[in-house]
């Protein structure tokens, strides 16, 4: 129950029992009030406190106050070494104040007068009372609007920096980092952030135009896309930018008369578009080149931004060039890991009657790309040889690794004609003294047609066992011929295995990306990898793959997945 004589309580929750003459008190108050322990915690809070922060008490109790709800006026955390209620409630000692900032539960901010003193209850317990109240000449609805007024101080402008700073270089993804930028500065600087950026090729893109609306960043679309190039000649303050020539203001006024080139012309739509009466314009410059430019305009604020606001933009557009140098980077790195290793990847034989297809999903994290790979061949005698594997390491060095412990494997089998298991124990003494392999696993396999009927020998050297569908629907692992991984120094035999394949059955060969994922047992992957496969029994081969990497492939999967697929000649 909510009401003016009663005090919030939570349901489903155990916050710390509340005295009940500290209930009574706060009930009898006639103004929002809420009281916290030692360590800053709410413990009771009457219902014009709920009202004035728009939070039910089951959002406040046993949250730490400054936390949960102060702010400096432009909506960013208050540190504590600023906040002077936090300091009179540790100290024990009563304290008040004309105007502070609290967030409500809706995004907005509410500006309110307080008053703080100690209490001891009956118990003997310590607590703090807060007493809160709009000032007279605020009232919540005004709120959001006096949050954008008036410069920032000295350390807010500090404190933005080393926000942006630690935002934006704790990401090496360039759309995130973008996210986060325009997040940084609106609207806590402006109404409106736009990003043009500079791709490889030179070509400009209007990446991001977003604008405060209700407490939300909301993009426009319509206005992103592709730019008109730089014209070396153009004056027009953008232009500048991108060449990175310097930072300047802008208006509408700026584009009006005859454009002197194309971005002139997209310039003076989105002021028509935006209603941006005033603009600022810095270029984003990495370490070599202009990136881009970073665009602060305000429209709801009656402010205009002004020259003294240009060192605070290039501050923060220095911090932004930096990050996004580094995201582009290594995406670039991410894009020859993987790039090296598609190549490294093999074409497909055709086998007569055999349907066999594959395929490789680099990791969504550059830093795993690079040591699952798969191959197929013909041998000399006609047989198939079928393998798979991963090299443990990662990026660059996990994919040259691979080429190695492939092209090695291609040349034993090709010449030796001997069991897999013989093949792979060459294999492994020659991976532990002419390669640079550290370790990997492995799967490989010969696979014969003899009268119409398939046959199977493989060795497992600690990979994943391959799974068997038969065109029923039932699916079992073939578990057999499991033997110790490449590089671990053993030099005992290793074990074959030898199954019969039914007609029209599908064999899967995979990597451990597809069944493995923290917080899931390995028993739990290949359980759901089974139930799937036999699902999907009934499916043509290309249309069985996808699927199944769709619906088996754990979700926030951070490891690249191989997978080889066949399916078995039907009876003729």
């Amino acid at each position: 129950m909510t009401g003016p004589d009663a005090v919030g309580s939570t349901e489903g929750q155990h916050p710390p029992a509340v005295p009940p003459s500290l209930s009574a008190l706060l009930a009898a108050l006639g103004t929002a009030a809420y009281a916290v322990d030692e360590q800053g915690r709410i413990v009771a809070v009457n219902a014009h406190a709920e009202r004035l922060l728009a939070r039910p008490a089951g959002e406040l109790l046993d949250h730490d106050a400054h936390d949960l709800l102060h702010r400096n006026r432009y909506g960013a955390p208050l540190p504590r070494t600023q906040c002077g209620m936090r300091e009179a409630y540790m100290a024990r000692r009563t304290m008040q104040s004309d105007e502070e900032w609290f967030e409500r539960g809706d995004g907005s901010l509410v500006p309110v007068s307080w008053l703080l003193t100690p209490l001891q209850l009956d118990s003997g317990a310590e607590t703090t009372l807060v007493v809160l109240h709009l000032p007279q000449e605020h009232d919540a609805a005004g709120a959001e609007a006096n949050r954008l007024h008036g410069p920032l101080s000295e350390l807010e402008r500090l404190a933005l920096l080393a926000e942006t700073t630690t935002q934006l270089t704790s990401t090496l993804d360039v759309e995130q980092a973008l996210r986060r930028l325009v997040s940084l500065v609106v609207p806590q600087l402006a109404d409106w952030a736009i990003v043009d950026l500079i791709t490889e090729h030179g070509e400009v893109r209007r990446t991001v135009v977003v604008h405060a609306e209700n407490g939300e960043l909301v993009h426009r679309e319509d206005l992103q896309g592709p730019m008109p190039p730089v014209l070396q000649g153009s004056m027009k303050p953008l232009s500048r930018a991108l060449r990175g020539v310097s930072s300047a203001l802008a208006g509408p006024e700026t584009y009006l008369g005859a454009p002197d080139s194309g971005i002139a012309v997209e310039q003076r739509r989105l002021f028509e578009e935006t209603g941006i009466h005033s603009a600022a314009i810095a270029p984003i410059r990495g370490v070599r080149e202009v990136l881009g430019a970073l665009t602060l305009g305000r429209s709801q604020q009656p402010d205009p931004l002004t020259a003294a606001d240009l060192p605070l933009l290039e501050d923060i557009t220095r911090r932004a060039g930096l990050a996004l140098d580094n995201a582009r980077l290594y995406q670039r790195q991410r894009k020859v890991a993987e790039t090296m290793q598609r190549h490294l990847l093999p074409q497909l034989p055709q086998v007569p009657g055999l349907q066999m297809t594959a395929r490789y999903l680099a990791a969504p994290d550059a830093s795993q790309v690079g040591g699952d790979w798969y191959d197929a061949f013909t041998l000399s005698d006609g047989a198939t040889a079928l393998a798979i594997g991963d090299v443990v390491g990662h990026d660059l060095d996990a994919a040259a690794g691979m080429a190695q412990i492939r092209n090695m494997l291609r040349a034993y089998a090709w010449a030796q004609q001997e069991t897999p298991s013989r093949i792979v124990e060459r294999l492994d003494q020659a991976v532990l003294h002419i390669t640079e392999v550290t370790m990997a696993t492995l799967l490989f396999a010969r696979m014969t047609f003899d009268d119409g009927r398939c046959r199977l020998w493989w060795t497992n050297a600690g990979h994943p066992p391959p799974l068997l569908v038969t065109s029923d629907g039932r699916a079992r692992y073939l578990t057999e011929g499991h033997g110790i991984l490449l590089g671990a120094g053993s030099h005992g035999p290793r074990p074959d295995a030898s199954a019969e394949l039914p007609p029209a059955a599908t064999l899967l060969l995979y990597t451990d990306g597809l069944i493995e994922t923290p917080g899931r047992s390995l028993d739990e992957g290949l359980h759901l990898l089974r139930r799937h496969a036999a699902s999907l029994a009934h499916r043509p081969l290309e249309a069985f793959t996808d699927l199944l990497l769709e619906r088996a492939r754990p979700s926030g999967n951070d490891d690249d997945v191989a997978l080889l697929a066949l399916r078995i000649p039907p009876e003729s």
